[in-house]
């Protein structure tokens, strides 16, 4: 009896992970600010919710066990007046990946990025020394990525950062607010451009011989490397 049902529940799962996910046109689909056709969020998500102000592009695949999140709780009224997340056509957001808005998160088109990846825009603040961190009122900073970039597994991209066309982050890198060039690798905790294409020069530095900008050694970090996305 248990390995029958067992089977069966194997069955189920696996008949969910094909059918189960959430897709244009869909009645769950219809609860985000927009829905491009051919987006699909894989089943099951981990945490989704403040769909009215979230928007994804056309043709975009989000993996399973994701956190896709804008405000605070489930059910909040918020200020906005357009989405607070916005995710563009053809991006590829790799399972367990965590996006979490609560002012603005902007992903371009064609970003794609590995499982693990965790991108706010809101941080913890700590300057009141009498009030315990957690209920001190945080700060919020804009995110915005760029089209064409490429975030490796387990990396975070904190508050205020804004990565510029077709940039790289490493795997586990940290990337700190600031402005990132178009075409830069960054990488490190916390992550510091290590590569960037000069139009004049070429890669700064050099590509060695043989070499591609995505096996570059420097943009590896305790041995990680930029995987392919899950999703």
């Amino acid at each position: 009896m248990s390995r029958l049902v067992s089977w069966l529940l194997r069955g189920l799962w696996s008949w969910a992970r094909r059918h189960a996910d959430i897709r244009f046109g869909s009645r769950a689909a219809r609860r985000f600010a927009g829905y491009g056709a051919g987006t699909s969020i894989a089943f099951p998500p981990a945490t989704v919710f403040g769909e009215p102000w979230i928007a994804i592009g056309a043709h975009t695949l989000v993996g399973a066990d994701i956190t896709l999140t804008a405000g605070m709780v489930p059910g909040q009224r918020l200020d906005s007046a357009g989405p607070l997340i916005r995710i563009g056509d053809g991006c590829t957001i790799g399972r367990g990946s965590h996006v979490v808005a609560h002012r603005s998160i902007e992903l371009g088109d064609d970003v794609f990025t590995g499982p693990y990846v965790y991108i706010t825009d809101q941080n913890h603040v700590y300057a009141d020394v009498d009030v315990p961190v957690g209920r001190q009122w945080p700060a919020d900073d804009p995110v915005r990525i760029g089209d064409g970039t490429w975030i490796g597994a387990n990396a975070v991209v904190l508050p205020g950062v804004r990565l510029g066309r077709n940039c790289v982050v490493a795997a586990s890198s940290v990337v700190r607010p600031g402005d990132y060039p178009d075409h830069s690798v960054v990488a490190g905790i916390p992550g510091k451009v290590v590569r960037r294409y000069d139009p004049e020069a070429g890669w700064v530095p050099p590509l060695r011989s043989g070499e591609t900008a995505g096996d570059d050694s420097s943009a590896r970090v305790d041995g990680g490397s930029m995987a392919p996305p899950e999703v």
